[in-house]
Formats: C-alpha cells, sequence, structure tokens
C-alpha cells in the first residue's frame, strides 16, 4: 500500500502522544521517522513504532526525557540523553555540537545512553545545513547482538553505523552506512514481506551463508559489510561511539535487555577552520562534476554520489506515496492499539491512502 506522508506524520504523532509524550517531542520524532521512509530507510522509519511502544511500556524510552550535559571542556562536551526518544535528544546533543563548532570552529561531542537515534544521516544533514562538516561513530547496545565479526561465527557486534556529512554550495554529500551487509531493519522488513535478503548479508547458526531471513531468530547472524573492512570499521564505532563516548560496549552481557540504545562521538568542524573555506568548496564542487562526469557502467543509468539516492527516492516517494507493506502495516496498528488508539481511530487513517 500507498499512504501519504503527511497522513503518516500524523499517525505516528498520535501514537506517541497516547504513550505520553509532549506534542513537540511526538511530532518531532513522527517526522524524523517519515523522513527515513521518505528516503527510501524504511529500516529505520515507522516500522519502528513497534519497538518504541514496547519500549516505553516496559519502562526503557523515556518519551519526555532531554538530554543534558554533564562535562563540558569548551569544544569537548558529554551529554546523555537519559534513555529519551533518540530523534530528541540526539538532535538536542546536535545543537550543541553546532553551537561550539560556530563558536570555537571544531567540537566534539560524546553522546550516551539515546534510545534508538534513527536515521544517523538526519544529524548530519543538520549539521551541513548550518554549514558545518560532521563525523558520526555509534554503536547499538542495550539488547543481545545480531551482527558477527569477520571469520568469527558467534555475533558479537549490532549493525554499528558510520556516518560523514560534507556541505557544498549545491546538495550536500552525506555517507550514512551500518557497517553491517544489511541494516537489522530491512531483514525485518523482509521477513514481514515474506522475501530474501540479497546474498552475502546473513549466515546461520553455523555460520553458513543464507538469504533467508527467518535465521536471526534461529541464532543466524548479520555479516559486516565488504568482509574485514566493515568488521574493522564496525568495531572502532564500537570502541569510539560505545567505550570512550558511552562508557558502554556489547561485551557488558549483564546489561543486554529489551532496549535499543545509542552511544554517539561525534566530531564537527567548520570548513573555514583552515582559513580555507571558499577553497574547500571550490574542491569539493569540482570533484563532484568530475565524479558524475564519469561514463556510467553496463546496467547503471547515471552515477550516484553520497545523499543522491536518498534525495531521489524521497521526490518519487513525496509524489506517489510511502510504500508500506502489509506486515509493517499490521504491526504498526497493533502498536497503535497498543499504545491506547482506538481501532476507529485508526480506521481513520486509511483516508491517508493514495
Amino acid at each position: 500500500m500507498l499512504i501519504n506522508a503527511d497522513h503518516l506524520t500524523e499517525f505516528a504523532v498520535s501514537i506517541f502522544e497516547r504513550l505520553g509524550a509532549r506534542r513537540e517531542k511526538a511530532r518531532e520524532t513522527a517526522d524524523h521517522l517519515v523522513l527515513s521512509n521518505l528516503k527510501g530507510h524504511d529500516s529505520h522509519g515507522v516500522g519502528m513504532i513497534p519497538n518504541y511502544v514496547g519500549s516505553a511500556q516496559r519502562g526503557g524510552l523515556q518519551v519526555n526525557a532531554d538530554a543534558k550535559i554533564i562535562k563540558d571542556k569548551g569544544a569537548v562536551l558529554l551529554v546523555d540523553g537519559s534513555y529519551g526518544f533518540g530523534q530528541v535528544v540526539g538532535r538536542q546533543a546536535t545543537d550543541l555540537a553546532i553551537e561550539r563548532a560556530k563558536s570555537l570552529g571544531i567540537a566534539c561531542v560524546g553522546s550516551r545512553n539515546n534510545h534508538h537515534l534513527g536515521r544517523i544521516g538526519t544529524y548530519a544533514e543538520h549539521c551541513v545545513r548550518a554549514g558545518l562538516i560532521s563525523i558520526h561513530f555509534v554503536n547499538v547496545v542495550g539488547h543481545p547482538p545480531f551482527v558477527s565479526l569477520w571469520g568469527g561465527r558467534d555475533k558479537r557486534v549490532q549493525t554499528n553505523p558510520f556516518c560523514c556529512g560534507i556541505p557544498t554550495d549545491g546538495d550536500p554529500v552525506i555517507l550514512d552506512m551500518a557497517t553491517s551487509a544489511i541494516a537489522l531493519g530491512k531483514v525485518r522488513v523482509a521477513g514481514l514481506k515474506g522475501v530474501e535478503v540479497p546474498p552475502g548479508c546473513l549466515f546461520d547458526a553455523e555460520g553458513r551463508p543464507t538469504q533467508d531471513p527467518g535465521v536471526i531468530a534461529e541464532g543466524g547472524s548479520l555479516g559486516p559489510f565488504g568482509g574485514h573492512k566493515g568488521s574493522g570499521l564496525a568495531y572502532i564505532c564500537e570502541l569510539l561511539g560505545g567505550a570512550l563516548a558511552g562508557e558502554w560496549t556489547m561485551q557488558d552481557e549483564k546489561r543486554q535487555g529489551q532496549i535499543t540504545v545509542n552511544n554517539m562521538l561525534m566530531f564537527v568542524l567548520d570548513p573555514d577552520l583552515f582559513e580555507g573555506g571558499a577553497g574547500f568548496r571550490a574542491e569539493v564542487e569540482g570533484m563532484q562534476q568530475y565524479a558524475r562526469a564519469s561514463r556510467p557502467a553496463e546496467g547503471v543509468d547515471h552515477i550516484l554520489l553520497p545523499g543522491d539516492p536518498e534525495r531521489e527516492t524521497m521526490a518519487a516517494r513525496y509524489r506517489e506515496g510511502i510504500p508500506i507493506d502489509e506486515g509493517s502495516w499490521d504491526a504498526l496498528c497493533a502498536s497503535a492499539l497498543k499504545a491506547g488508539m482506538t481501532q476507529r481511530e485508526i480506521d481513520a487513517v486509511q483516508a491517508g491512502l493514495v
């Protein structure tokens, strides 16, 4: 089915308000999730809402919490998200980083104890709108791991995102990726759709490759992207986002429960820091033109740079609506009932189908 973005946003806001969230926090979280759907990252879109509802009702997600500075050393800040909506407390931590980077030229911010931050690219986009470069290392804790390191049979880390945003005079460069070969949410979506995942993404409990999303529930694991290279980057995210910023890594098995927590280490800097902002922007623009001038390989329409797929997908989904499979829609409606909405209210959302 295809759903209008505005109707889907209002539905998400209503669910979060029934959980007790204040309107502005419910709206910011809903906007973030629907934007993820619009940009083609359905794994980090409204399909996460059932997880959020369950977490809030178990006492994990604190729907009205705000980020708090717990250590301030000027260009270096440590911020605690207090298990609030990651979309809210993550943006608050990013605002602090932007403020310090504009004042001092560079900021290093550790943001710990955030409930699921959602699409990390959102925070990079926030920085580039302010004319700043940002780099983000993120780990995932709070529940058992799903990702095996290169050459290992056992699960040892999560999808640990890495992200980098670079401002330009036109469309910014946003590299946002999980360090696993596929995001866990995409495995969830594939399972709900009843389809296989691409080759090289999953392994069964014995370490054998498979395309069956059901193996995750049977002790299987996600693999790293790019073999040992993706595995190494996932490990670095665990050490910088987790050990340094969060003082919480996956090896602490006693803290593996039923909550999704992100710790993030971000570096935000002003491209004028080296008194060469104009030169930097000219080089970035020239490099973009140079890269896009490459002849496409067979079967490829045109060269895509980081951030291009999201922009193209968003334009199409604004026109046509956001596709949601039946299984994901049923799970979303069930979570709305669990949060306290009535069936009549849920049925009214059907008016948003296009």
